[in-house]
């Protein structure tokens, strides 16, 4: 006997793995704009340039446009390991790096997961680069190197 296939479905009942789901998408603009607050002000201290441009790369981010303070926060505190890793890198500190960094929406998976899309100024989604048109086969490619 199957299970589940008995019994008919409640009239109120809810499909949760339904494909249409009803939870808010985030449209981001790639604009380039700095936003938050400077690191070396926020901590009181100078970093080292690798940190300083790991900062800014979040600070220009699209996904910066949703940053509350508590986001800010999170990466404020965030950085004394990153600069610990760009000095000696360990597994453990990029596994604490990444994981923070997942949860601000750092990759692709990310984004989809939290519904972001980035979108260029004029609208339009972000490009997609092409490495290899396939006009040259790979022997002639590997041939330069």
């Amino acid at each position: 006997m199957a299970r589940g296939t008995l019994h008919q479905k409640k009239p109120n009942s809810v499909n949760r793995n339904a494909s249409g789901l009803s939870a808010a998408t985030h449209k981001l603009t790639d604009d380039g704009q700095t936003r938050g607050p400077d690191l070396a002000e926020a901590t009181g201290r100078a970093w080292d340039a690798d940190v300083l441009g790991w900062y800014d790369v979040w600070r220009k981010s699209p996904q910066a446009q949703l940053f509350a303070a508590t986001d800010w926060q999170r990466l404020v505190m965030l950085a004394p390991l990153v600069e610990s890793h760009f000095a000696s890198p360990k597994a453990a500190t990029m596994s604490e790096i990444r994981l923070n960094e997942e949860r601000l929406g750092a990759t692709i998976t990310d984004r989809m997961r939290a519904r972001m899309t980035i979108l260029s100024e004029d609208g339009e989604g972000a490009t997609v680069l092409t490495l290899h048109d396939g006009e040259e086969s790979d022997e002639d490619l590997l041939e330069g190197l």
